[in-house]
């Protein structure tokens, strides 16, 4: 059985923490692994800024155009100067 002194100065060491040659390997809280791998964040990152891209240009968009020349135009097999109307 403990003493109340031997008591007191195991709970002072266990407050103190680590002695100041110590340093811990990990620094504020940073993670060693990602929450998921690079490739499917590159590929939400991708998709974020197309959604992105996409939702500007139909903002900007003529009236007369579509929602489909809008994504003609985003992907490339398009121009803006095909989306007038055809007279």
């Amino acid at each position: 059985m403990a003493g109340p002194e031997q008591v007191k100065a195991e709970g002072a060491k266990q407050m103190k923490g680590p002695s100041p040659g110590q340093h811990s390997t990990e620094a504020l809280h940073q993670r060693r692994k990602l929450p998921y791998s690079p490739a499917r964040m590159a590929i939400g990152g991708f998709a974020i800024t197309a959604i992105l891209g996409y939702l500007v240009l139909y903002s900007k968009k003529k009236p007369e155009a579509s929602a489909m020349d809008v994504a003609k135009v985003t992907t490339g097999v398009s121009h803006p100067g095909n989306t007038h109307p055809r007279q």
